[in-house]
């Protein structure tokens, strides 16, 4: 199996988490299938740190098209399922819709299977404008009610990027981070952003106290081979009913994306 896995990082920025982010998700999908990263193109940011757009209705929204084109690049070339590598879920209502391939996104994903691992949800996360974005997106697909304290972990996206060289810091600002969330109900805790999900990976981190952690990385590679598996031997597809499922011809979505100029981008 292939999967095409999709960050809202440009990658190449961030070298040490990219790096760290492949042998993970290696790691998960097991020596016969292959996890291959893709990341925002070159020049989407004003910096390395994607955060000063994601925070923003408007800006955040406009960078869907790299997932749609992106999304349609992997059907085509037979990819057997695209992963959403980015907590907001970036255009998953709208990929959904374009693509017979199984979407995998790490927001729903993740807290779906933290739900199978206790009854209160918290997510610990660094960016703290994704809120709103996560508390819509949980009750768009049925999960507030499990979903309770988000906290964020007292350290900036630089930080992050220079665990690895120093893992003890930001260990102990995600178990603060966590026993807070805990202290508030949570007991099961879901890591929020990508690279704080792949640290806690790499350092073995699984548990806080007696709360699970998920690796929601590694636990959406997992789903996303699954549901493959479920397209390639039963044909199963989402839902192509009403304006949420419905899925348009490929050539009028084509033509549409050549008149905005964005068919074109998205080969590049």
């Amino acid at each position: 199996m292939r999967i095409w896995h999709q960050s809202f990082t440009v990658l190449d920025d961030v070298p040490h988490y990219r790096d760290a982010l492949a042998r993970h998700l290696s790691g998960a999908a097991g020596p016969d299938n292959s996890v291959d990263l893709h990341g925002m193109r070159a020049g989407t940011y004003p910096s390395d740190y994607p955060g000063t757009h994601i925070k923003y209705a408007y800006l955040s929204g406009l960078h869907k098209d790299q997932f749609v084109g992106a999304a349609l690049r992997a059907q085509d070339e037979g990819y057997d399922a695209f992963f959403i590598a980015t907590i907001p879920d970036t255009a998953y209502e709208e990929v959904r819709t374009l693509v017979d391939i199984p979407v995998v996104t790490l927001g729903q994903t993740s807290v779906l299977m933290a739900a199978q691992l206790g009854r209160r949800v918290g997510i610990v996360n660094f960016i703290a404008e994704l809120e709103p974005q996560l508390r819509r997106n949980m009750e768009v697909y049925g999960l507030d009610r499990i979903v309770g304290p988000i906290r964020q972990v007292d350290r900036a996206f630089t930080d992050i990027m220079q665990a690895y060289a120093d893992p003890a810091p930001l260990t102990e600002a995600f178990t603060e981070a966590a026993r807070r969330a805990i202290a508030e109900g949570a007991d099961v805790i879901v890591p929020g952003e990508g690279p704080l999900n792949v640290f806690l990976a790499d350092q073995g981190i699984s548990r806080i106290d007696d709360v699970p952690v998920v690796d929601s990385l590694g636990t959406c590679v997992r789903v996303a081979l699954l549901r493959a598996t479920q397209h390639r031997e039963q044909g199963l597809v989402a839902s192509r009913r009403g304006f949420y499922g419905e899925q348009p011809p490929r050539g009028l979505v084509d033509a549409a994306r050549t008149f905005y100029g964005l068919a074109a981008a998205s080969q590049t």
